[in-house]
């Protein structure tokens, strides 16, 4: 048997609906900040994405909150797609800190044991032009790099993963401007519904007279058909109607009758 005293009567459930569709939800950014996380299942741990050793564990996270700060999310799936922008940074720094590794690599393919170049520069090249030590490294780098291109393919794959950092990068950022794009549907913000447009009301028809009064009708005869009689007066009374009749007016005139013969008078007895 239903409990009685949990029962909400219609009135009270639809003034509840009516007061919960008045609801717009944090108005100010901090609170709209917070309510992000209400659908939130997942945790952002900075320190999961760093390398141990050789990165900061709260590089993520500030980059992150920088993020925050210049796109501030509303809802779960914007401060996701913030994490991707904030991983595919790191990425990109990350890329090029190995570039500049790999350059070191190369550097260190013509030192000897004791940082001494193992090569130099052709003195027939330099001549008597001064080389100084800036261009002394620039030499050493670039014969490092061709020694290691024809060891390994490190450069290659470091170029390609450079183009996917980057395709990651911009594929992050176009999915936070597509679910900016999607606020007004998202459920952190307040759901209006769609108004219809006022038309004119159509003019409803007579109910004494259903049937549309039909225009004026020419009195003209149709070409090609019989010709249509003229209407006939209901006020016309008959042409020789009795005065004393009910619903006539003035007698008409009537026609002048011919006189009667006279009878001749009888004639008189002779004397």
């Amino acid at each position: 048997m239903p409990n009685s005293q949990n029962t909400v009567s219609p009135e009270q459930l639809a003034a509840n609906r009516a007061n919960a569709a008045k609801s717009t939800g944090p108005r100010s950014p901090e609170g709209k900040t917070r309510s992000a996380q209400n659908a939130r299942k997942h945790g952002f741990t900075a320190s999961s994405y760093a390398v141990v050793g050789l990165e900061d564990l709260n590089e993520v996270a500030n980059l992150k909150d920088d993020l925050m700060a210049f796109y501030q999310p509303l809802n779960s799936q914007e401060l996701f797609a913030v994490e991707r922008i904030a991983l595919a940074q790191q990425a990109l720094l990350r890329a090029a800190c190995l570039e500049a590794g790999l350059f070191t690599a190369c550097l260190n393919e013509v030192l000897d044991l004791r940082d001494r170049p193992m090569v130099t520069i052709n003195p027939d090249l330099a001549g008597d032009i001064e080389v100084t030590r800036a261009q002394n490294g620039n030499f050493l780098l670039g014969e490092g790099f061709r020694r290691s291109v024809g060891k390994s393919n490190a450069w290659s794959v470091l170029l390609r993963y450079q183009a996917q950092t980057e395709r990651h990068y911009r594929r992050a950022v176009e999915e936070f401007d597509r679910l900016k794009a999607l606020r007004q549907e998202t459920p952190n913000e307040p759901i209006l519904d769609a108004q219809p447009e006022q038309t004119e009301p159509a003019a409803a028809p007579d109910e004494t007279n259903p049937i549309p009064p039909e225009g004026p009708q020419s009195a003209e005869p149709q070409s090609g058909g019989c010709g249509q009689l003229p209407p006939v007066e209901s006020d016309r009374r008959p042409r020789f109607a009795h005065p004393d009749a009910p619903g006539t007016g003035a007698p008409d005139v009537l026609e002048p009758r011919s006189p009667l013969p006279q009878a001749k008078p009888a004639g008189r007895g002779r004397s």
